[in-house]
């Protein structure tokens, strides 16, 4: 497992991500800078990757799940409920690969706010 720590101007995270093609391709693209961009309780970011969705893709996740959001060439961290979510489930737009989990609590994340500076490397 490969560590990797996201920050932005208040705050970070550190996630462990799994040997997948998808965590590879992000890994390969790191250290990147983004804008963050906020969906609920969804933090999402540009990091272009060529990946394709896995077979195991899916649309809900744990909170603190770390996710490749294929359409939308982006990472996206879900930490709670969002605007299609039902019953407090962390629901995500379309299906995403998983590549890992946030190690401690991911509701640090709601700190990000929309437009922050977001910078993620290896740990």
């Amino acid at each position: 497992m490969t560590r990797i720590r996201v920050t932005w101007p208040t705050g970070e995270v550190v996630a462990c991500l799994a040997d997948t093609p998808s965590a590879r391709a992000v890994l390969a693209a790191l250290p990147t800078r983004a804008r963050a961009r906020t969906w609920g309780e969804e933090l999402y970011f540009a990091l272009p990757a060529s990946v394709a969705l896995e077979p195991d893709a899916r649309d809900v996740v744990e909170p603190g799940t770390v996710c490749y959001w294929v359409e939308g060439q982006s990472l996206a961290l879900p930490f709670g409920p969002t605007p299609v979510s039902h019953q407090g489930e962390c629901r995500l737009v379309t299906a995403v690969n998983v590549l890992g989990q946030i190690e401690g609590d991911p509701r640090a994340l709601a700190t990000v706010r929309d437009g922050d500076p977001v910078e993620v490397r290896l740990a």
